[in-house]
């Protein structure tokens, strides 16, 4: 199973980084600019239509949102502003992110590839990520989760079922759609 990856340099992870912080900055303070989309002075790395997610954390290392997409029709630069404004501002699981909390807040983002049907077996752990469909229902975990959790294969396969709503063996099921993804992963630690 071939993925494409996007290799980001060092100065484009900087400029995703602060172009996410900017986006939930002026998200949170009235009147403030939002960042420059759609600029053509990104690199064209910047420019590709990209699937992202946007994680962010607290002084304490705990998850305080996390929003991304893998469908987009923006560059990978707007696709990270928007994850940013909804991982700070829509994520249900938390209340909305505070101006006070923004100076202490670090941000990580997980640069997708497509995801591509697998099989169970096909499930790097540590290294792909999983979105399990059934119906309506549908769960993602990025491939850090695994890592982070320091889960098996058949564990993280459960954990992402859960994340749909499933029973935790419903990707033993035939009706149910398992894909398989990368992500370049980097963070404010990183740069």
């Amino acid at each position: 199973m071939r993925h494409s990856h996007c290799v980001l340099t060092a100065s484009e992870k900087n400029e995703l980084l602060r172009g996410a912080r900017q986006a939930l900055t002026a998200a949170l303070t009235p009147g403030a600019q939002a960042p420059l989309l759609n600029s053509t002075n990104f690199s064209a790395t910047l420019q590709l239509k990209r699937g992202a997610f946007v994680t962010l954390h607290n002084q304490h290392h705990e998850l305080r949102g996390c929003i991304g997409t893998f469908e987009t029709h923006d560059s990978l630069f707007e696709t990270v502003a928007r994850m940013a404004v909804a991982a700070g501002l829509h994520d249900p699981r938390f209340p909305k992110v505070t101006p006070g909390e923004m100076e202490n807040l670090k941000f990580e983002i997980s640069v997708l590839s497509e995801s591509l049907p697998c099989h169970p077996e096909d499930i790097i752990v540590g290294q792909h990520g999983m979105m399990i469909k059934k119906g309506f229902s549908r769960g993602v975990l990025l491939p850090q989760v695994a890592t982070e959790w320091n889960m098996d294969r058949k564990q993280f396969l459960a954990a992402v079922c859960q994340k749909a709503g499933l029973a935790p063996d419903a990707w033993q099921r035939e009706d149910v759609e398992l894909r398989c993804f990368t992500a370049e992963v980097f963070s404010d630690d990183d740069i």
